[in-house]
């Protein structure tokens, strides 16, 4: 029922463009203004570090992260077209981030965020496809981004991660029979990780970097790529690339929802398809 529960707030829904108050922030300002191009911007103009322009404030400048002008660019980063991000919970969303008290800034170094890469594969000749999640980490004196985690069909078939109920096993006197009785639990190949240890999970990412060294499975190209934030207590938030036409284009955000920080784990998990 929870992934139910987190498939359902999180359903995108395209309906009639909702009100939009870009044209009183920019002016006569062109679209292209408007767009957020970058991923680095998203995060500038949700911390209000930098003009409509796109000129970056001098941190000593007053307007560095001012809570007035933030509130402007706020309203202008989500996707005007999902009518599951409601008025009312986006307005909840930019007051608890934009609290006089106690504002919530994006931190792009040391945040709690990360990426979802779609990708085509080609294995052995067939095309499958791979969720790819990779996060920042520190190297040397700056950040890399590195694989974490993988969702590929093919190996979750294979070894899937949850442990069934009722467990095949090497009996517990098979010591004084040298083991020989392995060859039927290595032959039993639908069950194999039932035979290891309570708790084992499958390394899908090892698997998976085999895989490419062997040449079995062979990169193609990007499909989609996602981000997901969840550095606001008690929210999470998604950002996606939307190409159409119009001023509120570009990296938005396109999934909202709050999420108490005791289900935040299990809903990384759902994120991972787990």
């Amino acid at each position: 029922m929870k992934y139910l529960f987190f498939a359902f707030i999180l359903l995108l829904t395209s309906t009639v463009s909702a009100q939009n108050p870009l044209g009183e922030y920019l002016g006569d300002e062109s679209a292209f203004y408007a767009e957020t191009k970058q991923v680095n911007q998203f995060f500038r103009r949700f911390n209000n570090e930098e003009d409509k322009d796109g000129v970056k404030y001098n941190p000593n400048n007053k307007k560095y992260r001012s809570l007035k002008d933030r509130k402007k660019y706020l309203e202008i980063l989500f996707d005007g077209q999902n009518a599951s991000i409601t008025p009312n919970l986006k307005q909840e969303f930019i007051a608890t981030v934009n609290d006089a008290n106690n504002p919530v800034f994006l931190d792009f170094r040391n945040g709690d965020w990360f990426s979802e890469v779609t990708a085509r594969f080609n294995y052995k000749g067939q095309e499958e496809t791979a969720y790819l999640y990779l996060r920042l980490e520190p190297d040397r004196k700056g950040y890399k981004w590195v694989l974490h985690h993988i969702h590929y069909a093919r190996y979750s078939n294979l070894l899937p991660a949850k442990e069934s109920e009722e467990k095949k096993f090497i009996h517990p006197m098979s010591h004084e029979l040298d083991f020989m009785n392995l060859n039927k639990a290595f032959d039993d190949t639908q069950n194999l990780q039932d035979y290891a240890y309570k708790g084992y999970k499958p390394d899908y990412l090892t698997l998976f970097l085999y895989d490419l060294k062997r040449g079995d499975l062979k990169f193609r190209t990007v499909a989609d790529v996602k981000f997901h934030f969840f550095q606001v207590d008690e929210w999470y938030f998604e950002i996606s690339e939307f190409n159409r036409k119009g001023m509120n284009r570009g990296w938005l955000i396109s999934s909202l929802a709050k999420v108490p920080e005791t289900q935040k784990e299990v809903f990384r998990r759902y994120l991972f398809r787990e």
